[in-house]
């Protein structure tokens, strides 16, 4: 085994680089988010406001939103103050890694996009969408992750899709 044979083997075992510019930039990321949703919070419209003591629409929004936005602020504060911590244990980015991620976020705005769509009337039937297209995503994202066997790209969107729609759509009645 020759020296370049070796060095091949330990680069691909080593982690990621530290990187202070990527823990500023993800802390930051997390402010705008955590920062944007608090304020969508505050927006909830109220049908009665709540007497003291007691709790209304807003109250949970608010508590998760400042709750979100006092934990970004600690990761930005870290993330200046102190060095970029190792991430040797990270694994460095996969080849197809960045087209997978790309696929991923474009299959889910799709989805999103679709399921603002509740059904469709077809040859006379109401057809409800959400079962379909979830059952479509869920095998998709299997697909772009790898998955090849029958049994993972049919049987378990199918099932998951169901236990989803009993539970939310029948069971807990949530409009879906």
């Amino acid at each position: 085994m020759s020296t370049s044979d070796s060095t091949v083997a330990a680069d691909e075992q080593a982690g990621a680089a530290a990187s202070r510019p990527l823990e500023i930039l993800f802390a930051a990321v997390a402010l705008a988010f955590t920062a944007t949703y608090l304020y969508l919070g505050t927006q909830i419209p109220l049908r009665q406001e709540a007497a003291p003591g007691q709790i209304d629409a807003r109250f949970w929004p608010l508590l998760l939103g400042v709750a979100g936005v006092a934990v970004s602020i600690a990761l930005l504060v870290i993330a200046i103050a102190r060095p970029a911590p190792s991430r040797e244990d990270i694994e460095p980015i996969q080849p197809g890694g960045v087209v997978r991620v790309i696929a991923t976020c474009a299959l889910t705005g799709l989805y999103v996009a679709l399921w603002t769509v509740a059904s469709v009337v077809a040859f006379g039937y109401r057809i409800e969408l959400f079962p379909i297209i979830t059952a479509l995503f869920m095998a998709s994202l299997m697909l772009i992750f790898g998955q090849r066997r029958w049994l993972g790209l049919v049987l378990y969107p199918i099932a998951v899709t169901a236990f989803i729609y009993v539970l939310f759509g029948v069971l807990l009645r949530v409009p879906l």
